[in-house]
């Protein structure tokens, strides 16, 4: 097992209280993602208190998080690894209530040499948040201590509002971690240095020349035991204001004035206030034929699996550059992409069979996929007598650089950028608020669904939405293996 570089870890022993346990995000992605930063040395010491409504003992459940390592970790574990980590390990029922939560981390704090912080992470629905964060501060466990919430953070602007004022009197806006897995991943982050740290690209990043920019995440997954709770969010409320739309402000984001939290959560919070109302003829909704026969679903539902939108950032950088969204269930193939299209020369000196045009602008694409990828499409010169032109490709994927072993999966980010207290990766509640209010002409007047086969790329309707230009998604020629480059 690798050990992790010093001066990225927290500088104090964690009490992590886990409300959710049991359930399925904790299984395949908290506890393998709390044992690698534990094993791996990232922690100078943590304890783990897991809490939720099954009501077992500790040994079960450090049965449970042997058997998610087993199934879910992406590394191997070692005997010795999980001996020590099955140690850490401990289980209060909900049902036994404040008084026996506290008991437990005071217990778990008592094994450090010295001062120590609290970590509460909520692996619950959004329905059930509130009542946590309740039992946390009738636990007393308030002090010194964070906390990460789950999305969505509400359903629109009212609930949102009520569910930060709620919190905010638990916690202070300064403890609450509001997570985004995309922005934990190591492509997401590499848009920032892309951007900011290159010549070549910072001076061009701006309406003059760009054209338009998608932003795509098809999944191929459908949602089986999710859709009763799909019911009450829709792909709208679950993948765009959580996701989308937050990986959208790390793209057009101003420069801050350092690479400090605060700085890069005042850009981003500048973006949503700049943005325009969501137009609902500027939306495409659609629902996989089938979904409607999913248990939980109701038999008229009008709950969208899949959203298109196209939205404007109304400032100096980027004044009438469309932003095309999309993500959906069921479609034709699983990515993360943002994809910009750059202006066109104003006149082409070209013969006009010289291919010119032929395969649209020259993109600059990140695949934001944990082996992520990025790609300069430009044209070229087909060798040989005359004057025809290629569309070629600069390409560079994660794994060239040889640091591929290095990346941390996204929550295992995340829950160390919480311990450390740096928001960088993280949404505030004037930023979810806001992205709250420019949906709020969507969500009062959604324009009906249409259908799509599973396995297609969404209704007809979105070809219309994106004219006259084209989605990149199918790619016509899909990204070089560089295993099989130069064979």
């Amino acid at each position: 097992m690798a050990i992790a570089p010093s001066g990225v870890g927290p500088k104090y022993p964690h009490v992590v209280v886990l409300v959710g346990a049991t359930g399925d995000l904790a299984r395949r992605k908290l506890l393998p993602g709390l044992f690698h930063l534990s094993s791996a040395g990232f922690l100078p010491a943590c304890r783990i208190v897991g809490s939720s409504l099954e009501d077992i003992d500790a040994d079960a459940f450090r049965k449970i998080a042997r058997e998610a390592l087993t199934e879910f970790s992406t590394r191997k574990v070692s005997d010795a690894d999980w001996s020590k980590f099955s140690q850490s390990l401990d289980y209060v029922p909900q049902a036994k209530g404040a008084a026996a939560l506290r008991a437990a981390v005071l217990a778990a704090e008592a094994s450090f040499d010295g001062e120590s912080r609290r970590l509460h992470y909520l692996s619950v629905p959004p329905s059930a948040a509130l009542s946590a964060v309740r039992l946390l501060g009738e636990a007393d466990l308030v002090d010194r201590s964070r906390i990460i919430m789950e999305k969505p953070f509400g359903t629109d602007l009212e609930s949102a509002v009520i569910l930060n004022t709620r919190l905010h009197e638990v916690f202070s806006e300064d403890k609450i971690f509001r997570i985004d897995h995309f922005l934990g991943k190591e492509p997401a982050q590499n848009i920032l240095a892309f951007r900011f740290a290159n010549g070549l690209f910072e001076p061009i990043w701006n309406r003059n020349f760009i054209d338009h920019v998608q932003i795509d995440v098809p999944e191929t997954l459908g949602l089986g035991k999710r859709s009763g709770f799909y019911e009450q969010t829709g792909a709208y409320r679950d993948m765009v204001v959580t996701h989308l739309f937050q990986i959208l402000a790390f793209m057009a984001m101003e420069a801050p004035t350092s690479l400090e939290p605060k700085p890069i959560s005042e850009e981003k919070n500048k973006v949503f206030r700049s943005m325009l109302p969501v137009k609902p003829t500027d939306v495409v909704r659609g629902q996989y034929t089938g979904y409607r026969s999913e248990e939980g679903v109701y038999s008229d539902s009008d709950t969208e699996t899949f959203i298109a939108l196209k939205c404007f950032i109304d400032n100096w950088r980027w004044a009438g550059v469309p932003f095309h969204l999309r993500t959906g269930k069921r479609l034709g193939e699983g990515q993360r992409i943002i994809s910009i299209a750059f202006r066109e020369p104003p006149k082409s000196m070209f013969p006009a069979d010289s291919g010119i045009g032929a395969h649209g602008p020259d993109h600059l694409t990140f695949d934001l996929a944990d082996a992520s990828k990025v790609s300069l499409s430009f044209y070229g010169k087909r060798p040989g007598p005359g004057m025809r032109l290629d569309k070629l490709s600069l390409q560079f994927a994660m794994h060239d650089s040889g640091h591929y072993g290095d990346v941390l999966e996204a929550y295992e980010r995340l829950i160390l950028d919480a311990m450390r207290g740096d928001h960088t990766l993280f949404t505030t509640a004037e930023g979810i608020e806001r992205l709250w209010e420019v949906s709020i002409p969507l969500l009062q007047a959604p324009p009906p669904v249409r259908f799509y086969a599973p396995g297609s790329w969404g209704p007809n309707a979105i070809h219309q939405l994106i004219a006259p230009h084209a989605w990149r998604l199918p790619f016509e020629r899909g990204w070089r293996d560089p295993n099989t480059m130069g064979s």
